[in-house]
């Protein structure tokens, strides 16, 4: 039998999508409207409560402890309280709430391939965009696909490793490897003058035969793993058959991309991996080759060691099951602080990249997330969430909004597809714009 392995397969998909890393000067076209970009951050795990909320509402607010690395920031920044996702009510404690942190639909419970959500806020919005840059949307993360049944809830995992769905049965695939990231924005910025998308196309084509044929050689339950992989993998093929048809609007970087400064393969450790990543997203919205990006800190059930945390000495998912003791709480509350802190680290360097008479901080919408209030109690009410960046003026940002116990998470969503130019109805379980979201 012709074995293909796991790791053969996401390798060769890796390659077929090829993706990046660098800094550069942007240089904006006069008088050109200055586009708008939307990101969403998602962190595992939850939040220590008492430490994440913060004093005061409207603009007379002061920032918690762990939301003090974007006290300098205060003026782009909107932190939210009470909202809540009613449809990621019930089933386990995490897949359910983390698969629909953008949906804010109810997934299916599966053991296998049949998949079913909703679209995602980042692909709704990457939709009114798609043919505007080369890449419609970004998808990162730094931990592999987990696939697989967990047992303990009777959910596939890889609803644990997807907060983007480009429709109900279709997560979209994460890259992990910095240097495949710069490679593919390197790529799709020089579109047309070499092969590149060909080539991707050609090489995708063969992973997705290599795949077909093992299914057709394994077992039942292994076929289903193989389906849970083929349906993101064809997500893919439909993006890069789209960017080699030549059907983009005319384009041009905003930047120079060199891949003598792509960044390493090989990251030496966690910290490192996040940061690359969130430098893949600079570089991305910079040039202007995608304005709508994605990134997970960390799968469903994260249990990433924080050892490199003065103070800390357990895994990110240990500690959230604090139980209330005082040290698992310390412990909890310096991991929140960090993840901030790479959130703030992106921030500071859009709000340095000038555009116009703004920067591309002031013409951003990032969203910072988690599907948990409380880890321990896996509670799904007053959400931790904050905003940064005004969408080009639509936000009024620097300020703390204190809704009414149990708003829809959705609401606030309505709210942002309104500002960045995207308007619907409804979206999800909405029942209008988030009052105080915007301007006007």
């Amino acid at each position: 039998m012709n074995r293909l392995s796991r790791r053969t397969l996401l390798k060769g998909a890796g390659v077929a999508l090829g993706l990046p890393w660098l800094e550069s000067i942007a240089a904006t076209t006069a008088g050109a409207a200055n586009p708008k970009r939307f990101a969403a951050f998602y962190m595992p795990n939850g939040v220590n409560v008492p430490m994440w909320t913060c004093e005061g509402t409207g603009r007379d607010f002061k920032f918690s402890p762990t939301l003090s690395p974007l006290a300098d920031l205060k003026d782009q920044i909107t932190v939210f309280s009470n909202l809540y996702n009613l449809n990621s009510k019930g089933g386990d404690g995490h897949y359910v709430k983390e698969a629909a942190i953008l949906t804010c639909q109810t997934i299916k419970k599966t053991q296998g391939a049949d998949l079913a959500n909703g679209v995602s806020l980042d692909q709704v919005i990457a939709q009114k965009v798609a043919r505007e840059t080369p890449l419609p949307s970004l998808e990162l993360g730094v931990t592999p696909v987990a696939i697989g049944v967990d047992a303990v809830v009777g959910y596939t995992r890889v609803y644990g490793s997807h907060i983007a769905w480009a429709n109900a049965n279709t997560p979209l695939a994460r890259e992990i490897n910095p240097r495949s990231v710069y490679e593919r924005l390197f790529r799709a910025a020089n579109a047309g003058k070499g092969s590149g998308s060909k080539q991707e196309a050609l090489l995708l084509d063969r992973v997705l035969s290599d795949a077909k044929r093992l299914r057709a050689q394994v077992s039942a339950s292994d076929k289903i793993r193989v389906d849970e992989y083929l349906s993101v993998v064809r997500s893919l093929e439909e993006r890069v058959t789209r960017a080699s048809s030549g059907t983009q609007q005319p384009w041009k970087p905003k930047m120079a991309l060199d891949l003598k400064t792509a960044p390493t393969d090989q990251p030496t450790g966690h910290a490192e991996h996040v940061r690359l990543m969130m430098d893949m997203i600079a570089v991305g919205f910079q040039s202007d080759t995608t304005r709508v990006a994605t990134f997970m800190f960390g799968n469903a059930v994260s249990n990433v060691s924080f050892r490199f945390l003065e103070g800390v000495s357990a895994g990110h998912h240990d500690v959230s099951h604090h139980q209330k003791e005082e040290d698992k709480l310390r412990q909890y509350q310096l991991i929140n602080k960090w993840h901030i802190e790479q959130y703030a680290y992106l921030i500071r360097k859009l709000k340095a990249m000038p555009e116009g008479e703004s920067n591309v901080l002031d013409n951003s919408m990032l969203l910072f997330t988690s599907a948990l209030s409380d880890g321990n109690s896996h509670n799904w009410h007053k959400l931790p969430i904050v905003l940064a960046g005004r969408a080009g003026g639509r936000i009024d940002s620097g300020q703390h909004i204190v809704s009414p116990d149990d708003t829809p998470l959705s609401n606030l969503y309505l709210g942002m597809l309104e500002a960045y130019g995207a308007s619907q109805e409804r979206f999800a379980d909405s029942t209008g714009i988030l009052p105080g979201l915007l301007k006007g």
